[in-house]
């Protein structure tokens, strides 16, 4: 069902923009006390649970790793790449809150074992699978073909999850062994997925993270420059320099952090729309083929550009916020755009997809997820993240109430909590018990 406001609900939308916050303010009047006991209910589940996402060795999983769904939920078997990230953030923000020195123990043991896991399924050109099944190492074909691969593979997260796992047990050494896979790691991203202008692209669609992001999804191989691929790259890249940091590598901390300035530098020189003041994932198909199609005409100017903006608003434009990549004007360009009831303004956080979008949806879907409007809790946390670095601190406090009222309610009328929601009304959509980054909840106060 398209759910695009006509033109008069769009304009109505643009009017009430300037009311801070419009929908999302709505769940910051609360009362204190209400949002508090909110909170202390959410701990409480989440407490009650946490082991059981914590998974002893089995199958082709060798080393302890961590789910993002209760048991005989779905995807509760799997191990996947940025979903383990998340939901390890969320689970020491559990062990931080109860002061469960033993609980954050074992969640350092899991985290490390989930890198092992993914390491011990590394291939020979040093490509990483973006979901291992107990009986199934790589059923997503991330290491099938040749190259270059448009079959994607693991998101660049690990260096951030290492990380993690680092500063919660204070030791790096036990990284030590897996420094030069990382490595071979992000060398098996550049030789396949390097662009001229400097930037990442996703060889197809498959497993993107937000599945089925328009600028990506149904598109040509090695067409998108998206930002969630970008954004995580260079956060893990800037992890991967602390990394080795901490194990006094300090010509490895070098390069990725040399490596991380340039994608950075990229992602502001081609993401970003002046005209629109959003970031953009990219089209680099830009090719000129006079040369091919019309060979004996004489040739004028040259292209200018390597790349366009594919200018579909989704929530991944905010992601510069998050890894500290705009500038304090872009930022405040940015808030405006959250702010906006029309476009991504919801009463329970950020659409992820803008409503003014022809394609906007909040049908429910599995393969692909729907990500063309549902509020998804990983997308609350980035805005709120990024604005709460900016100062922003009275928009990110109403969004971290509108998040928590969300989940409580959720876990109060389901018993449960699902993977997304709808942004006007709470109602869950999809995949009850899961967990994963809805942990990251307990960061957002």
């Amino acid at each position: 069902m398209n759910l695009r406001p006509d033109r008069r609900g769009f304009l109505a939308g643009l009017a009430a923009h300037s009311l801070l916050f419009s929908k999302v303010a709505t769940a910051s009047a609360q009362p204190t006390s209400s949002i508090a006991t909110d909170r202390e209910v959410l701990l409480g589940y989440f407490a009650k649970n946490a082991r059981a996402l914590l998974r002893e060795p089995a199958g082709l999983l060798k080393y302890p790793s961590i789910s993002p769904s209760l048991p005989k939920a779905a995807y509760s078997s799997e191990l996947w790449d940025w979903d383990t990230l998340w939901t390890a953030r969320g689970l020491f923000a559990i062990a931080k809150q109860t002061s469960d020195t033993s609980l954050r123990q074992a969640i350092v043991a899991h985290a490390q074992g989930s890198i092992g896991n993914f390491f011990d399924h590394q291939s020979s050109e040093g490509r990483i699978p973006m979901l291992i099944k107990l009986n199934d190492p790589d059923p997503l074909h991330c290491l099938s073909g040749s190259r270059p691969h448009k079959e994607n593979q693991a998101k660049p997260v690990l260096a951030q999850l290492a990380l993690l796992a680092t500063e919660e047990s204070g030791d790096a050494a036990w990284f030590a062994p897996y420094m030069e896979k990382l490595q071979r790691f992000y060398d098996s991203w550049t030789a396949d997925n390097t662009t001229k202008v400097g930037l990442l692209v996703w060889g197809d669609d498959v497993a993107i993270g937000n599945d089925n992001d328009p600028t990506t999804f149904g598109r040509p191989f090695f067409s998108s420059a998206n930002l969630l691929l970008n954004c995580l790259y260079y956060e893990d890249l800037k992890a991967a320099a602390e990394m080795a940091r901490k194990l006094g590598k300090k010509d490895a901390a070098s390069r990725f952090a040399s490596s991380a300035k340039q994608l950075g530098e990229a992602v502001q020189r081609q993401c970003w729309d002046p005209r629109d003041k959003f970031f953009y994932t990219v089209d680099v198909q830009c090719q000129d083929r006079r040369a091919e199609l019309i060979p004996n005409i004489k040739r004028g100017m040259d292209m200018s550009w390597s790349a366009i903006p594919i200018r579909i608003q989704t929530f991944t434009g905010f992601l510069p916020l998050w890894c500290d990549l705009a500038t304090k004007e872009q930022a405040e360009d940015l808030r405006q755009h959250f702010l906006n009831p029309a476009t991504f303004g919801g009463k329970y956080g950020v659409r992820t997809l803008s409503r003014a979008e022809n394609m906007y949806s909040l049908a429910a879907s599995s393969n692909p997820s729907n990500w063309l409007g549902p509020v998804w809790i990983i997308a609350n946390y980035f805005v709120w993240n990024g604005l709460r670095q900016y100062g922003f601190t009275r928009e990110a406090e109403a969004l971290a109430a509108a998040t928590t009222q969300l989940l409580a309610q959720d876990l109060r009328v389901n018993g449960s909590l699902n993977e997304y929601y709808d942004p006007d009304t709470g109602k869950a959509l999809s995949h009850r018990g899961f967990m994963d980054w809805n942990l990251l909840v307990l960061e957002m106060q």
